[in-house]
């Protein structure tokens, strides 16, 4: 990894990102158009274009190549299923609800459903009281709303449009974040993540 920091980078030419997963591995993203076949991004043309968006050599900094293990074209997306209950059948996580990698919230989610479900659960079954089962499906889309929206407004503020009108937005939105400690905060709370009762 270049950086043991999380790096989100707007740039013209579209969104870049930079995750350490370990001490030895990174996990990149780099805005493509969505019908963009895989082949067509070398590893060479994957690091050129990392470099230039995540500002390799501004400041010192330096982006280091490395092998490259898995790549694939991934659709920014969001879906919910609403309820997260029929019947019997409770969802969560990725069978409940989609949301681009942008906010970083998939995982947060799948276990904030879990920590709701499984005393809901435990309730149903073992003491026969249904009051958390019936309340599990409205408790968790309050937070899957408020996350789906988070990862929404992350996505439509770092991933060009090709749009001047557009642009500008983002720029806006980004200014105003940077700026603004009201923006940061907000950033930070939703980013950091909610509390498991919201």
């Amino acid at each position: 990894p270049s950086t043991d920091e999380l790096i989100y980078a707007w740039h013209p030419d579209g969104f870049a990102m930079h995750s350490m997963r370990s001490a030895t591995v990174s996990r990149l993203y780099l805005q493509v158009p969505n019908d963009t076949p895989v082949q067509e991004w070398s590893d060479d043309r994957i690091w050129t274009a990392l470099a230039e968006r995540l500002g390799h050599g501004h400041d010192g900094w330096e982006l280091t190549p490395g092998p490259i293990t898995e790549k694939s074209v991934l659709p920014m997306r969001s879906y919910v299923q609403t309820p997260m209950r029929h019947g019997s059948l409770f969802l969560a996580g990725d069978s409940a609800h989609i949301v681009p990698p942008t906010g970083a919230k998939g995982l947060n989610l799948a276990v904030a459903d879990v920590g709701l479900l499984a005393p809901a659960l435990v309730d149903l079954v073992r003491k026969r009281d249904p009051r958390l089962a019936d309340q599990y499906s409205d408790a968790a889309l309050r937070r899957v709303w408020r996350c789906t929206h988070f990862s929404w407004w992350m996505t439509t503020m770092l991933h060009t449009a090709g749009d001047s009108f557009d642009t500008q937005l983002q720029l806006s939105q980004l200014r105003w974040v940077a700026s603004s400690e009201a923006g940061r905060a907000g950033l930070a709370e939703n980013y950091a993540g909610l509390p498991i009762g919201f």
